[in-house]
């Protein structure tokens, strides 16, 4: 019977050995990938995008980095703010007068010596002139003529004729009805007349 046991004992036991190199090489076969996995996981991170961030924010930043690197002013006194304020005005001032100095200078070259002469009170102006056909003259000394208007029309390009009348003085009672007249604009001469006689260029038959 031992001598039974003796041979089943020694079969067990290079069967627990490589039991016992398995489980031993397991922990080295585990670690042994670390490595691997390692390597492997670090083209992910590498591949990972980077941050995004956005227009606005990268100028908040821009901003806040541009103040930090800017020096913070002293302190000042109130009397200090009131010289600077004034030293500024003052200087403003002597630019300003220079600037319209040098202004008046460049204007008074450029002038010419007919413009220097002071203007007329009125100056003769450019009257209008019309010539038409005298309708009445039973009023005295006033003349009513009328002005004929003969126009293409813009649009349709029909031939459009127009009349107008207006009162006319005529200090000497020279027109009658019928006469071709040439009258000038003038001053305000009555309540109706703008008008004075110049000339009668043809006579009724």
């Amino acid at each position: 019977m031992a001598e039974e046991e003796t041979p089943d004992n020694t079969e067990e036991t290079p069967a627990e050995q490589p039991e016992e190199a398995a489980a031993e090489a397991t922990p080295e076969a585990e670690a042994a990938p670390e490595p691997e996995a390692e390597a492997a996981a670090e083209p992910q991170a590498a591949a990972e995008p980077a941050e995004v961030v956005a227009p606005k924010e990268r100028r908040r930043r821009a901003r806040s980095a541009k103040a930090a690197k800017t020096p913070a002013r002293p302190a000042r006194t109130p009397e200090e703010r009131h010289a600077d304020r004034l030293e500024e005005r003052t200087r403003k001032a002597r630019a300003r007068r220079a600037r319209r100095l040098s202004e008046r200078t460049k204007r008074a070259e450029r002038t010419t010596p007919a413009e220097t002469t002071p203007p007329r009170e009125h100056g003769p102006g450019k009257q209008k002139t019309r010539q038409g056909v005298v309708v009445s003259d039973r009023a005295d000394k006033t003349i009513t003529v009328r002005i004929d208007v003969t126009r293409r029309h813009r649009e349709y390009k029909k031939i459009v004729r127009t009349s107008n009348t207006l009162h006319a003085h005529d200090e000497s009672n020279d027109a009658h009805i019928g006469d071709t007249v040439i009258v000038r604009e003038s001053r305000p001469l009555s309540r109706s007349k703008r008008w004075r006689l110049v000339e009668v260029v043809e006579r009724a038959k």
